[in-house]
Parts: C-alpha cells; sequence; structure tokens
C-alpha cells in the first residue's frame, strides 16, 4: 500500500522497553537490513538512538537510517528502485 498509518512496534534499548511508530514498509525494511548484517534488530536500534540527534525522534532516525540505506543499495546497483506497491511494465 502507498499509503500506511504508522503502527506501534516494541524495541528494547539498554534493558529498557520502549515503541516505536513506523509504518509497515519501513519496518519491514529495518528488520531486513539488520537481518542481512547479522545483527538483532534491538541492537541496530540502540546503536540508532545512540548516534541521533536530541531533536530527532527516535522513529524518524530509524526512517532516515532505512532511506539512507536503501539509497546507498540503489547507487551500488544491488536494489530495485521501483516501490513494491507498484507492478513493473
Amino acid at each position: 500500500m502507498l499509503f500506511q498509518r504508522p503502527q506501534k512496534h516494541s524495541l528494547t534499548l539498554k534493558g529498557h522497553r520502549t515503541s516505536v511508530s513506523l509504518e509497515d514498509d519501513f519496518w519491514q525494511a529495518f528488520r531486513q537490513i539488520a537481518e542481512e548484517n547479522h545483527r538483532p534488530i534491538n541492537e541496530l536500534a540502540a546503536e540508532i538512538d545512540a548516534l541521533r540527534e536530541a531533536d530527532c525522534g527516535l522513529a524518524s532516525a530509524i526512517r532516515l537510517y532505512v532511506l539512507d540505506t536503501l539509497q546507498s543499495k540503489a547507487t551500488e546497483g544491488s536494489i530495485s528502485t521501483t516501490p513494491h506497491s507498484q507492478s513493473a511494465p
């Protein structure tokens, strides 16, 4: 689906439970990135949390991380830039 409402997803950062509201496409991409890098999703989220600016929320920081990662892969030619919700001609 092209437009989605964010859904709450639970994470544990440094032993503390928290949640982030992310659209399903961002959540799935975030999980895939963690898997591809052989890292637990909580570990990756904790790293992003530690690196983000104080005025940037965790959900926004995760979205930006996912976007940056996917753009880097697209530049390297290892992923399609066609959104999965659209059919290829």
